[in-house]
């Protein structure tokens, strides 16, 4: 393995690094007493990027995708069971027809309506509630919140919908704990594999319906190929748009995935919830993809496909870009890019040196900052910076619905915008101001204003924005004005 990158340019860093710039561009926001911080904060980042185990994140309350979906069947079924038993129910009140005369199937005006009140509670927003409230718990109670920074990161870059269906909203967060979480420092090769595999991802984009024409289910269905998968991995996972790859590209890929599903509720191919590959409906011939011949037998051409493209220069190149856009600017910085692209290439995709990359260069810390925090972002440094415990996360989750950024719910697979004129809209802002106020008034026992200042929007504060929170009328309006000042909103 190669040593973590040294720093560049050191005639233009930053010295001291602000620690404020820190908390912002880079973590999740500072709590109470953060302002009082020495040292480098340089040092203090790469010290949680590289702490035993980070990103993983473990409950005992929270099952493997398996037992959350085998739940879900078990819950759909009991379902099914209670409304036709009060369909029965309804059908028993209606009037008997005469013999001979077609009854009209329109309920008595005193037949007694259904009771959908007894139905069985459902696992699914149980499930949906229980790993919202650990994420939010997560990412306000670590030190710095920089390897948080990256699950979000990469949780949005391997994007899934909690809309897609009653499957995708209880297994949203399981995906992101099992495919994204144990990877954020690992190979991008190895989490490109884990999130492709993942039930959640195969349902989200339809492999379990793509079907090779060569395949026995091909041959007997008359089904055909899905290339959802396939093309969103070109497109948004590995090489990008614009990178080179074609439509043969993505149609050979998708022969390359025929079979990869999750066993059903029937247990047919293996336990219910669980990746499975489907032999009946895999393409049997070889295929060529990027001028390459895949010959292995099941999975495993799939699994050499996709670590060929994990490798592709074009997919580095997308990586490091997106990368660079997410934590630095909207356009960053061009040699930012360059040096991210060559790390993420001699190091073999290396995620936990290519953000150690980020931190040492001095162009990550150089950049105005312009980024507005996106709803997700803004929200954890408003709970962190009062030190205010989410509970069941209703409060934070209503806040990002009312922002735009559902949580685990993008409007298509290329997922949340990374750019803040997305979030900078007039209406965005109104909603800011709104919550912004909304938050204040809910704040019992806050800090001193002079306290909040130093410590939530640091010692690099501007004098226009020191002056305009200490002198607040009261102490909720001084908290507002803090939660809406540029050094709190942007990074």
């Amino acid at each position: 393995m190669l040593d973590a990158p040294k720093l560049r340019g050191a005639d233009i860093l930053l010295d001291p690094v602000p620690w404020s710039l820190a908390f912002s561009r880079f973590g999740l926001g500072a709590r109470p007493g953060d302002g009082a911080r020495k040292g480098d904060p340089r040092e203090a980042l790469i010290g949680e990027l590289n702490a035993p185990a980070a990103g993983r994140l473990e409950d005992p309350a929270l099952g493997p995708t398996p037992e959350i979906l085998a739940d879900l069947f078990a819950f759909q079924e009991q379902r099914k069971a209670e409304r036709d038993a009060a369909d029965l129910t309804r059908l028993s009140s209606l009037a008997m027809p005469e013999p001979g005369v077609a009854a009209l199937m329109f309920p008595r005006a005193d037949a007694p309506a259904a009771n959908t009140t007894a139905m069985t509670p459902s696992p699914i927003q149980k499930a949906f509630r229980a790993e919202a409230a650990l994420r939010f718990r997560r990412a306000c109670g670590v030190e710095f919140g920089f390897v948080e920074r990256l699950v979000a990161f990469w949780s949005n870059h391997f994007c899934v919908s909690v809309a897609k269906s009653e499957i995708g909203r209880a297994a949203a967060g399981a995906f992101e704990r099992e495919a994204i979480r144990p990877h954020v420092t690992g190979r991008f090769a190895d989490m490109l594999l884990a999130v492709e595999k993942h039930p959640a991802m195969l349902n989200f984009l339809d492999n379990a319906q793509s079907i090779g024409p060569n395949s026995v289910a091909g041959h007997n269905q008359g089904k055909g190929l899905n290339e959802n998968l396939a093309r969103e991995i070109l497109e948004l996972h590995t090489m990008g748009v614009g990178s080179g790859y074609t439509q043969g590209d993505v149609t050979q890929l998708a022969y390359i995935l025929t079979g990869w599903t999750f066993a059903g509720r029937d247990g047919r191919l293996g336990p219910p919830g669980t990746f499975a590959f489907n032999p009946r409906a895999h393409e049997p011939l070889a295929v060529a993809l990027r001028d390459r011949l895949y010959v292995q037998e099941g999975v495993a051409q799939g699994e050499a496909a996709l670590v060929d493209l994990a490798r592709e220069p074009a997919t580095a190149r997308h990586v490091a870009f997106k990368f660079a856009r997410h934590f630095v600017a909207d356009v960053p910085p061009p040699a930012l890019v360059d040096h991210l692209t060559q790390v993420f290439q001699d190091t073999d995709g290396n995620l936990r040196l290519l953000a150690t990359a980020l931190i040492e260069d001095p162009l990550a810390w150089a950049a105005p900052r312009t980024k507005l925090r996106n709803p997700w972002e803004l929200t954890v440094a408003a709970f962190r910076a009062f030190a205010r415990d989410p509970g069941d996360a209703g409060a934070a989750l209503n806040a990002l619905n009312l922002l735009g950024m559902p949580l685990w719910e993008p409007a298509g697979p290329n997922g949340f915008s990374d750019v803040s004129s997305t979030w900078g809209s007039p209406e965005g802002a109104k909603m800011r101001l709104e919550l912004a106020a909304q938050f204040a008034r809910g704040v019992k026992n806050g800090p001193r204003p002079p306290d909040l200042v130093d410590d939530a929007l640091g010692a690099d504060v501007s004098p226009t924005t020191r002056e305009a929170v200490l002198r607040a009328e009261t102490a909720e309006q001084a908290y507002a004005l803090a939660l809406m000042a540029p050094e709190f909103q942007r990074r």
